[in-house]
């Protein structure tokens, strides 16, 4: 056993190159430094690029693949998480498309429509718009010049005729009457009269009836002017008036993607609307490029065979509802063209669902006339990302600039700068400084340097989250608080406060988390002997904006000998939790085995204090077996540093989170005085150290690095890089891996010993 012990304590964990690496970390804020030298002082000298793609920062490979996608036509699929450029790409795109080969992508026919060969069938033409307006205006031309030759019939003047003679001779009848008494034979006359009276009003009624009958004719003839009006083809697309390139479906549809046939309102009294009259056209009909926000929906919907077989075969009929109702039974007789670029994003899990559903058909399309394009995540830190991201933080400030335009452009003309004050006034509540102007600042060297600190942070391994959707909101936070001290220019404390301002929900929620977690810490450590407790480390991600949230996670450890041998971990634990603890009970039962003494059982409980939310992933097994080994040797653990790391037999492992960790116990009100990292994880500290005074230290062999929290080189925080968990023992526990040995020893005896009494 002890020629084990000798063995170890001679292998030495860390060399001259190993500490030289962590002094070079001191040198970070230096670099970063001089890698924004070429500002000159602030982001008025940066320029920013003309080309639309190159606006869209860290995305190279799909910069090219879209470069490629304009020349050949193709279709493109962007697979990566949101806010990492797949919207901005799919626009500039377009903007490239439009520029380079817009005349040729762009539809030069217009689409009509007309009746089919009954009134549940459509038929579509393909002609330029001139040609198409110069027939449709012919027809109608003859139409009005046929209405208009059918005059009204009537018969007025001959029954006003017969109407006056009539009355001519009811007057004479009249006057032969009185006559008649003086002279007999004149009542031959009045007779006369009266049956010439009868005659007249036979005839006009006659007349009469003659002109009913013919009106009621005329009206038939003025339906089939309306039936040759109602035939004549409805014009669904010009080209003239459709200038879009592409078209954004966010959830596509039967509906929306092919088209499709409206209600009827005069389906009742037989006053149907024609068919063409009633149709119209989706995306595929209309636009040469279609961009599919997010293809979850794509798949949510149902439509996905549909794209297929159009994708395949480039044309589409055009079929009613297939639900019953009105248009259920109408259809197209020929075929629409549908020869799209489709554009589409996804992120990991639908393209995870795409890749079993149909066996991959729908990559298959993408790829036959296409590209599958993964969008970076994050990026090596290099002198060039980091130009990129001052471009950026440039180009954002330009669209600050232009939003505030738009927004006060007619008060700044109409009332000048202190109308804009006097309102900016009414909208805060308080006075605003002298010579307030509500114009965009630039943005500081130390200022764009504590972006790329945020963009550090929200990665690993000396790399830049590519995930910029929530840092725009930094920005313009950062914006308006240089505007309200109405400073020159954006500086660090200003992107430092919009950091802390602008919090996505998880990042509310999580704080509050965090302040409980951090109490809960304090109350702990002031109540316990620290033996068996141990602080660990999580960290929560938000989905939103990838920011991480740090926070401490506080750990009871127990053996109790002589049980099941066995590890019980009580709570919410994801799997990868439950199989960490399971490697931490595999190392501690290698650990006494090293003894030589006979293994007796031992239960192992693990409790993750009010880890309601639950616990997922490795990352505290380190602090697990720390925490165990206290608990065996009874030794208490130093609760004024944290720790985390994945442990693999006798190895520390890199874990994710670890800056946002470490800055999370940095908080001096928790009293934290250090933690303990994975050696791999070393570069992750880098983004802490810009803006902070910090040395090189070292703890029995054990290189790390110090950081002062406050000015004047106060409160220093130590952070100590360790690989094995002898390492961790040595300061959480302030034992060497001999005096590890030798407690075990001594625990292992006192079991023994217990066992046989």
């Amino acid at each position: 056993m002890f020629n084990r012990i000798a063995g170890y304590l001679q292998m030495a964990d860390y060399t001259s190159v190993d500490y030289g690496e962590i002094k070079d970390l001191l040198d970070y804020p230096e670099k970063l430094k001089t890698n924004l030298d070429f500002m000159k002082n602030d982001t008025g000298n940066v320029a920013v690029s003309k080309d639309p793609i190159e606006k869209v920062i860290f995305q190279d490979r799909a910069k090219k693949a879209i470069r490629k996608i304009a020349q050949n036509r193709g279709h493109l699929l962007m697979v990566g998480k949101p806010g990492t450029g797949k919207s901005l790409l799919a626009r500039m795109f377009e903007r490239v498309l439009d520029d380079s080969m817009g005349d040729l992508l762009r539809p030069v026919d217009s689409i009509v429509a007309y009746p089919g060969k009954d009134s549940n069938h459509v038929r579509f033409a393909y002609a330029g718009p001139e040609k198409i307006d110069r027939k449709i205006a012919r027809a109608r031309n003859e139409i009005t010049a046929a209405s208009g030759c059918v005059e009204e019939f009537s018969l007025a003047d001959q029954i006003a005729n017969i109407n006056r003679i009539k009355k001519f001779l009811f007057l004479l009848a009249l006057i032969s009457i009185p006559v008649g008494f003086f002279i007999p034979q004149l009542f031959i006359l009045t007779g006369l009269f009266g049956i010439g009276v009868i005659f007249m009003l036979i005839q006009e009624n006659s007349n009469k009836v003659q002109e009913k009958i013919q009106r009621e004719n005329q009206d038939k003839t003025n339906a089939v002017v309306k039936h040759y009006s109602d035939m004549i083809p409805e014009v669904l697309f010009d080209p003239r008036k459709e200038k879009k390139l592409m078209i954004n479906v966010s959830e596509p549809s039967f509906q929306n993607m092919k088209g499709g046939f409206r209600h009827d309102p005069y389906q009742s009294g037989k006053l149907q609307t024609p068919i063409h009259k009633r149709v119209y056209l989706g995306a595929h009909a209309k636009a040469p490029v279609i961009y599919i926000d997010e293809l979850k929906t794509l798949i949510n919907s149902g439509y996905m065979s549909n794209l297929l077989e159009i994708m395949q075969s480039k044309k589409y009929l055009l079929e009613g509802d297939r639900r019953s109702g009105s248009g259920a039974a109408d259809r197209s007789e020929n075929f629409l063209k549908a020869r799209n670029i489709i554009i589409a994003c996804c992120n990991h899990d639908t393209l995870g669902f795409i890749q079993k559903e149909g066996d991959g058909a729908f990559l298959s399309r993408i790829e036959d006339k296409g590209e599958v394009i993964q969008m970076e995540s994050d990026v090596p830190e290099t002198p060039a990302t980091v130009r990129q991201v001052a471009a950026y933080v440039k180009q954002e400030i330009i669209n600050f600039g232009r939003d505030l335009t738009a927004t006060w452009e007619e008060v700044i003309a109409k009332e000048g700068y202190e109308g804009v004050k006097e309102r900016c006034e009414t909208i805060f509540g308080k006075r605003l400084p002298a010579g307030y102007q509500l114009k965009e600042r630039e943005f500081s060297t130390d200022a764009v340097a504590e972006i790329v600190k945020e963009l550090r942070c929200r990665s690993h391994d000396q790399k830049l989250c590519c995930m910029l959707r929530p840092i725009n909101g930094v920005i313009k936070s950062a914006q308006f608080e240089a505007i309200m001290e109405n400073s020159p220019l954006v500086r660090k404390r200003h992107v430092q406060q919009a950091l802390k301002d602008h919090l996505s929900l998880e990042g509310a929620l999580t704080e509050d988390i965090i302040h409980h977690k951090k109490n809960l810490k304090k109350y702990i450590a002031s109540l316990t002997d620290s033996i068996g407790y141990v602080v660990g480390l999580a960290v929560y991600t938000s989905g939103a904006s990838a920011r991480m949230f740090g926070q401490p996670l506080s750990i009871r450890c127990q053996i109790n000998s002589g049980g099941p041998d066995t590890v019980i971990a009580a709570g919410k634990l994801g799997d990868i939790a439950k199989a960490a603890a399971q490697n931490v009970r595999a190392s501690i039962k290698n650990q006494l085995q090293k003894t030589g003494l006979k293994y007796s059982g031992y239960e192992m409980h693990i409790d993750y204090i009010q880890a309601h939310g639950g616990v997922e992933g490795d990352s505290a097994s380190i602090a697990v077996d720390v925490g165990l080994m206290s608990d065996f040797i009874g030794k208490p653990v130093n609760l004024k540093y944290g720790i985390t790391g994945s442990l693999t037999g006798d190895i520390i492992l890199s874990v994710g989170g670890v800056t946002e960790k470490v800055r999370s116990v940095m908080d001096l009100d928790l009293g934290m005085e250090g933690v303990c990292i994975p050696w791999q994880n070393k570069t992750d500290i880098e983004p802490l150290l810009v803006n902070a005074d910090s040395v090189y230290t070292i703890r029995d062999e054990i290189p790390g690095v110090r950081i002062f929290r406050s000015e004047g080189k106060k409160d220093p925080f130590d952070i100590y890089f360790c690989k094995t968990k002898y390492n961790a023992y040595k300061i959480m526990l302030g034992l060497s891996a001999g005096e590890i040995e030798t407690g075990i020893l001594k625990r292992c005896k006192l079991d023994i010993e217990r066992a046989s009494a």
